[in-house]
């Protein structure tokens, strides 16, 4: 038996798009600046972003919560006697995110592999990149996500 049916094959490739409805602004960074203890001036004063506040597509994805309370992107995979684990992000900055900016976040469903834990347990790695662009088109920053689903 396999975590890896074809219905979840079918979805590597998938993408989605969210694009902001209006600049990110200074008071949306001051106030990501505050609430994750971030004392860097230009952040404080609204200048320049911290680095993973566009990340965060909850103020801009216009979506549903979901069961947790989440209204940014997710891929809702359905994968059944597991549990989801996150494994991790690897971010590349590449430029600055000013008040100014309109992010669009490009998500791909890039590939899931399945593989056995070191105890013996099926899991599914489910990799996505998200490609931050401003209004000109330039990347901002490229985020790849891992997802772990593991057998219970």
């Amino acid at each position: 038996m396999t975590l890896l049916s074809p219905s979840l094959l079918d979805r590597i490739g998938e993408e989605v798009v969210y694009t902001a409805p209006e600049p990110l602004g200074r008071a949306a960074i001051r106030y990501f600046a505050l609430a994750t203890g971030d004392t860097d001036p230009a952040h404080l004063a609204g200048d320049i972003a911290p680095p993973t506040l566009i990340c965060e597509t909850n103020q801009y994805a216009n979506l549903p919560r979901d069961t947790d309370g989440y209204a940014g992107h997710g891929w809702h995979l359905d994968v059944p006697g597991t549990r989801l684990v996150r494994g991790g992000n690897a971010y590349r900055f590449e430029r600055p995110v000013l008040p100014s900016t309109v992010v669009t976040a490009r998500w791909k469903l890039a590939d899931i592999t399945e593989r056995v834990t070191g105890s013996g347990k099926r899991m599914l790695v489910v990799t996505s990149v998200a490609t931050y662009t401003d209004q000109h088109g330039l990347v901002l920053v490229v985020n790849e996500e891992s997802l772990i689903y593991v057998e219970r």
